[in-house]
């Protein structure tokens, strides 16, 4: 590669945010404790490298209550998990500890406070997410509300609703920001009565990442986000450099970069998802560097200050 890139930025904010630390935290305190095997219903966070560690700890991850065995320790992922989920947990018997986003259970809780009061709700997110069909699973009174999910400004303008007068918005944490406001739009528009959260449900953590790359992409002409493939805030900062006409790639590590794509490339910048452990970011950043020869340097600030407290029982 032709030597124009003077240098590679690193994204501040980026990487691991407080819900996920407190998610790998729970399950290797878990396995510090009680010992092998400790069983988790789902990937705890969504992060390739980060689950075949606590795997080689003795992590077992599994889709279905129903594979854990008898007697056993059970952690529910960051990504939280339905009350069926959790009935079904207690009914076995199962001792269990909860490593759910304190940001997506906020979630759960709007949901059923609006169950309560009657109102039909609408959810934005992904199909088939985990946090999705969580947050979906925490609906109750469902003889007296409905849940109904909209994933896209399209599905907003034509999404028919029992209750349009009696109606409240609650969107999944990992969103794109700008894409979820434009569907709130479309939502007020068709429901000037409808009940938006004062505090958005959007995480912290997802818009401040947003924000930086945001920034990158007026300086950058290559952005590289480090997270897996399953990750949505992943997919949404590389979906967001792209739309901010920027090239950019969703890697887990340095050899999945399709070199040839730098050439030409004077000025790179790296960012991380919120659940890329920065072991990951530092490979790629190390790696680039040799591969280029240029500078790494910080870009932005990186200071979150916030910290999810783990179960008493594993403090």
């Amino acid at each position: 590669m032709p030597n124009k890139t003077k240098e590679i930025k690193l994204a501040n904010p980026r990487g691991f945010c407080a819900g996920v630390d407190r998610a790998i935290d729970i399950v290797n305190r878990a396995l510090e404790i009680y010992g092998r095997p400790v069983y988790v219903k789902h990937e705890v966070v969504h992060n390739k490298f980060v689950v075949e560690d606590l795997k080689s700890r003795g992590a077992i991850f599994v889709e279905d209550i129903d594979e854990i065995p008898e007697e056993s320790l059970v952690i529910f992922s960051a990504h939280g998990v339905s009350d069926e989920v959790e009935k079904k947990t207690n009914s076995r018997n199962l001792q269990y500890f909860d490593a759910t986003c304190p940001l997506v259970t906020k979630v759960h809780m709007e949901v059923m406070r609006h169950a309560r009061a009657e109102k039909d709700i609408i959810l934005i997110g992904h199909e088939g997410h985990p946090e999705v069909e969580g947050t979906m699973g925490r609906h109750i009174n469902k003889e007296l509300s409905n849940i109904y999910l909209v994933q896209d400004e399209e599905e907003a303008k034509v999404i028919k609703v029992q209750k349009p007068n009696d109606l409240a918005i609650v969107t999944q944490t990992t969103l794109s920001v700008d894409d979820t406001k434009t569907i709130i739009e479309t939502l007020k528009n068709r429901f000037p009565n409808i009940n938006i959260p004062k505090k958005d449900d959007i995480c912290y953590a997802t818009q401040n990442r947003q924000d930086a790359v945001k920034q990158l992409a007026l300086e950058s002409d290559y952005i590289i986000v480090v997270g897996s493939a399953n990750s949505s805030n992943s997919n949404r900062l590389k979906e967001l450099g792209e739309k901010c006409g920027c090239k950019s790639v969703l890697i887990d590590s340095f050899d999945d970069l399709n070199l040839s794509e730098l050439d030409g490339k004077s000025r790179i910048s790296i960012t991380a998802g919120a659940s890329a452990p920065e072991e990951r970011v530092q490979e790629v950043a190390i790696a680039l560097k040799e591969y280029t020869g240029a500078s790494v340097i910080e870009h932005g600030v990186g200071e979150e200050n916030i910290y999810f407290k783990l179960p008493p029982k594993l403090r």
